[in-house]
């Protein structure tokens, strides 16, 4: 598994550095990926018909984002796992990372956002999200900072967070009457 885990990050990677436009694209998605998500999910605030039905999703989507990350750093402690340019398998078009590599933090955060909109059944939005998921995941091996597994296992540890987000955040209760009505 290993093999294939560092085949196919040498793969994605070998495309790194062949292009400046190509590189910058793939640097500039690593960098403001995670933001622009962000972002896209706060401004909906204020939009869809079903406003608490839309804000029901956005705060669960915010709360597994957080999750998920706060997951990631149990996993980081107990898989210290080096970051592939560390042991040359990958070209770095950014400044390396001092942290352990796996789970991705980024593939956790973006994946915690798709994963809830899909849960939310928002359909068309949950499908942006997830293309941007995926393009963010891409660009951390592209870039040369990530394995391919180690966004995969970020993916699954954002869409764990949004299972258990989901099986707890329950539409209509006091706390969601509460927080949905906000602003």
């Amino acid at each position: 598994m290993q093999d294939f885990d560092a085949t196919l990050t040498a793969l994605i990677n070998g495309f790194a550095g062949k292009s400046p436009l190509g590189d910058a694209v793939m640097i500039g998605i690593s960098q403001w990926g995670i933001p622009v998500l962000v972002v896209a999910v706060a401004l909906q605030w204020w939009s869809g018909a079903d406003r608490r039905g839309t804000r029901h999703v956005l705060i669960a989507a915010g709360v597994a984002f957080f999750l998920g990350l706060g997951l990631n750093q149990i996993l980081l402690l107990m898989i210290d796992r080096p970051r592939p340019y560390v042991g040359g398998l990958t070209t770095l078009l950014v400044p390396p990372s001092v942290d352990p590599s796996f789970p991705s933090d980024h593939a956790t955060a973006a994946f915690a956002i798709a994963v809830s909109f899909i849960l939310g059944g928002m359909r068309k939005r949950a499908l942006w999200f997830l293309v941007g998921a995926c393009l963010v995941a891409l660009s951390r091996v592209f870039i040369g900072i990530h394995y391919a597994g180690d966004v995969l296992g970020g993916a699954v540890t954002g869409a764990v967070a949004a299972v258990i987000i989901w099986l707890g955040y329950r539409r209509g209760t006091r706390l969601d009457r509460f927080l949905t009505g906000l602003f």
